[in-house]
């Protein structure tokens, strides 16, 4: 199982990217599915998460700007962003809580993470 992230880039304030998230490999189900960032210096912290059944959270510093979504048939996840600060300049990294087909149980699974640059 691979999850793959991509769609990060530079962007001027204001500005909007759309990031993706894809699972891949024997793939049995997929629970609930994050974005998370991690900013130099600071810690990895939450931006938004997404159940299976399409429950939504975000953290306070992104609502109203970010919009996660997912789609079940094709295993993927995307964050679009819009109104960019440059206080969200950070690598955002993708995670699926999952089951593979050879196991009973789920577990989490982490992409390779992206970088978001906003800056003028």
């Amino acid at each position: 199982v691979q999850l793959q992230a991509s769609g990060g880039g530079l962007v001027q304030p204001g500005g909007s990217l759309r990031l993706s998230c894809a699972a891949s490999g024997s793939i049995f189900s997929i629970d609930a599915m994050f974005w998370y960032r991690q900013a130099p210096g600071n810690q990895r912290e939450l931006v938004a998460g997404i159940g299976a059944a399409g429950s939504i959270n975000y953290a306070d510093s992104v609502k109203g700007r970010f919009t996660v979504s997912r789609d079940n048939a094709k295993n993927t996840m995307t964050l679009q962003m819009n109104s960019l600060k440059p206080e969200d300049t950070a690598v955002y990294y993708c995670k699926a809580v999952i089951r593979p087909t050879s196991s009973s149980s789920t577990y989490p699974y982490w992409g390779q993470g992206t970088l978001v640059t906003v800056s003028s």
